[in-house]
């Protein structure tokens, strides 16, 4: 298979460069406010908002696009810092469960998110770059 051309090179430069500085942008002002590294915050509203506060280990790791073992060696961090809990599940399996110490982290990480990705990925674009970002992330996402 041939190599880039200059043009499909400087596009992908540009792509990293992009996602890089937003998500970059995003987790740092998240982290500075509330100390909740990206993969906290992304387990957090997880569990809040696909399982209600509670949900099964292999499916945040479904969710998470992670390996189960990543996944269980983070959970155990977060649970010695109280931001969750895992116990054995009737069926089979373990649940993770938010802590009220964990929905507080959230609650005040949310805002923050929200302002963050307004700031970094929103505001600078024009609504018709907006609307064509909107036509083209979902292309992207399915390859």
């Amino acid at each position: 298979m041939a190599a880039l051309t200059d043009d499909e090179m400087a596009l992908w430069t540009a792509w990293k460069a992009a996602s890089d500085a937003v998500r970059a942008g995003v987790v740092a002002e998240i982290q500075e406010a509330t100390g909740l590294s990206d993969p906290d915050f992304g387990v957090l509203t997880r569990v809040v908002e696909l399982g209600g506060g509670r949900l099964r280990q292999n499916q945040l790791a479904d969710s998470m696009g992670w390996h189960r073992s990543r996944l269980s060696h983070h959970l155990s961090r977060m649970e010695q810092r109280g931001l969750i809990t895992r116990q054995d599940a009737a069926e089979g399996g373990v649940e993770v469960s938010i802590t009220e110490t964990g929905r507080d982290a959230v609650a005040v990480a949310r805002p923050i998110h929200a302002d963050a990705v307004r700031r970094h990925l929103l505001e600078p674009l024009a609504p018709e770059q907006l609307q064509a970002l909107r036509a083209i992330l979902p292309a992207l996402a399915a390859t």
